[in-house]
C-alpha cells in the first residue's frame, strides 16, 4: 500500500493494522535486560511483605520503586 492510500485510510478511520508488519517492532528505552542483584534476607521479606500488602509481586514493587527513585533523581532521563 503506498503512503497516500495509507495515509487517506487511517483519516478515515479506517482499520489499517493488517497492512501493517509488527513482527519487528520495539518500544524505545522499553526493552527488558535481566539482572541480578542480591539483598539481604531481611529486605526480601520486608519487599515480600509490602507487594504482598499490595497485591503485586516482589519484582514488580522493586521496578515502581527504583523508577521513583531515579525520576526524582534525574526527570529528563525517563520516557
Amino acid at each position: 500500500m503506498k503512503a497516500k492510500k495509507f495515509d487517506s485510510a487511517f483519516d478515515k478511520g479506517k482499520d489499517i493494522s493488517r497492512v501493517l508488519d509488527v513482527s519487528k517492532t520495539r518500544r524505545p528505552l522499553q526493552e527488558q535486560k535481566r539482572v541480578n542483584v542480591d539483598f539481604p534476607v531481611w529486605m526480601i521479606d520486608s519487599l515480600d511483605k509490602e507487594a504482598g500488602r499490595l497485591g503485586v509481586t516482589r519484582q514488580s514493587i522493586i521496578k515502581v520503586w527504583l523508577a521513583e527513585r531515579l525520576e526524582q533523581a534525574a526527570p529528563k532521563n525517563l520516557p
